[in-house]
This record gives structure tokens, sequence and C-alpha cells, in this order.
């Protein structure tokens, strides 16, 4: 790279059976998390299970906020945010591919960033980096293979934990939708006192 890479974003999608799709977007500012720019995306135009699909969408949703930003900030409205930047560095969960869905979207609209993707082996551990067609083995004992591990771990860990969310409060809504007389204020106020739905199942009429 032309400079060292200080600011990283790194992408995991999150699929389910059901068909539904998520994405993790993290960073990391100098070798550590950033959460000031952790992002959440839901699927708007991908229908089913299509990783290289909604890998494209999350780019190209990501990349229209740097040339939101870069705009307003010609009038004179620089962003106070994180989201008006752009990294040093695109790291995919992935290789080949991943990296060929991020480059085309950001060629098409003119953006250059270095997008690498992080190779898994036959274990699902991380065996080295694709950058510019080329495999780049690491070294598993160096600093920055155990950065790249926690990048990839981190991403991977958002985007589980942002689905697992959507779907419980999926099961929720639709748990107490079907009981007649509870709309959304009285099923706000229900979750709000009991936290569960095994709790509002255990309490008495009274409560």
């Amino acid at each position: 790279l032309a400079k060292p890479p200080r600011a990283i974003e790194s992408y995991d999608i999150s699929n389910w059976g059901d068909g539904s799709s998520v994405c993790g977007m993290v960073t990391f500012k100098d070798g550590k998390p950033y959460k000031a720019g952790y992002r959440k995306f839901k699927m708007k135009t991908v229908a089913g299970t299509d990783d290289y699909a909604s890998l494209a969408e999350t780019v190209s949703r990501r990349a229209a906020e740097y040339e939101k930003y870069a705009e307003l900030a010609k009038k004179g409205e620089p962003c106070s945010n994180w989201f008006g930047q752009k990294p040093d560095l695109l790291l995919m969960d992935g290789g080949r591919g991943q990296v060929n869905i991020a480059l085309g979207v950001l060629d098409k609209l003119g953006i250059q960033i270095p997008v690498c993707g992080m190779v898994k082996d036959d274990n699902h551990r991380t065996r080295g980096l694709y950058y510019q067609n080329v495999e780049i083995p690491i070294d598993h004992h160096s600093e920055g293979f155990q950065l790249i591990t926690r990048i990839q771990d981190e991403a991977h860990r958002f985007a589980i934990e942002y689905h697992r969310s959507l779907r419980g409060k999926e099961q929720v809504r639709s748990v107490l939708d079907d009981i007649k007389g509870i709309g959304p204020a009285r099923r706000k106020s229900l979750m709000r006192t009991f936290k569960t739905i095994e709790a509002v199942r255990e309490a008495s009429v009274e409560e």
C-alpha cells in the first residue's frame, strides 16, 4: 500500500435459514476497534441468500455516503462523524469473489480504495490476504496476522449479533401480535416491564 492503513473498514455478511441477510461493518483505527465507525445494514434489494449481491448492496450504500459527505464538504458543511471519511483499506470476509464485487462497485463510482480479502483455510481459519489478484501468505505468529484475525472475528461477531437481535424482535412481535387486544403501545409496555416473552407467559393475569 502507498501508506499504512490506519483506518480499516471490514464487512461480514450473516445469513439465516429463512433466507434473510444482514451485513455488519466494523472500523479499526490504529489497530483498535472504533465503535463510532460501526454500521449495520439490513438488505433492501436482495431477496434470499446471496452473499455477493448482499455485499454489492452494502458497499454501494456505504460508498454513497463518501460521495454525499464529499459534496457537503464542498459546500462548507464538513461531516462531524466517521461516515464522511474514506478508510485507507477495506477488508472483505472472503477471497477473490468478494474482493472483485467490492472493487466493481467502487470502480463504477470512481472511488479508489484498496480492497483485500481475508482468505480462510479448510478449518475456517484465516490463511492469508487476497490483494491485486494474488494471495499473500501471512506468518501466523506475526502481529499483522493477529490484527487481521481480530478484525475478522469482530466483523463476524457484530454481524451475527445484529442478525440475532432482529430475529428476536420479529419473534416477540409475532407472538404478541397474535393476541387480541394487544396493540403497539401495550406490546411495548409489556416488554419494558417483563423483558422477555417467557416472563410474560409466566405472569399472572393481575400482573
